[in-house]
């Protein structure tokens, strides 16, 4: 495919326009959270644990990710746990640790929520030429990477 000619823009411009797209999409976790009878920080996590796949991640790695305590993913845990999101099994290598796994129907019920939406995300991209995507996918996980960075050196409080 041709890549298709855009309009000149500023890092200003795309800043905003980026500005614009997390704002809407916070709202539309808020949204997306309320439909399937979660708070946004649960629904986080459980999308953290399904990203995991087959690597169980421990608590501790979800406390992490989700930049909470230890103590706070544990009343989330149990909250997922209790809707049927998650179960906690046994670390294979270490008794004193558990791992957490998605729930196969919770997992289906949130992706079916999302999947018109990545729909229409998936009709965006084919807007766009593979070499284009292939920025995108750079620019997004490397703002990905410098925002976590940020978020590691500034936002911290354990």
């Amino acid at each position: 495919m041709q890549a298709k000619p855009r309009p000149t823009a500023t890092p200003a411009q795309a800043l905003s326009a980026m500005d614009h797209l997390i704002a809407t999409s916070l709202i539309g976790q808020q949204e997306m959270a309320q439909r399937i009878g979660l708070n946004v920080t649960d629904l986080t996590c459980f999308a953290y644990v399904i990203e995991a796949g087959e690597n169980l991640l421990t608590a501790g790695d979800l406390a992490a990710r989700a930049h909470v305590t230890t103590g706070a993913v544990t009343g989330i845990l149990n909250r997922l746990e209790r809707a049927g999101y998650v179960t906690r099994r046994p670390d294979p290598t270490d008794r004193r640790r558990v791992r957490v796994a998605a729930q196969p129907d919770a997992e289906a019920r949130v992706r079916e929520v999302y999947e018109p939406y990545y729909a229409r995300l998936h009709e965006l991209f084919a807007d766009y030429s593979p070499a284009e995507i292939a920025v995108l996918t750079d620019w997004f996980t490397r703002a990905s990477a410098l925002a976590a960075g940020y978020l590691e050196e500034h936002c911290r409080t354990d």
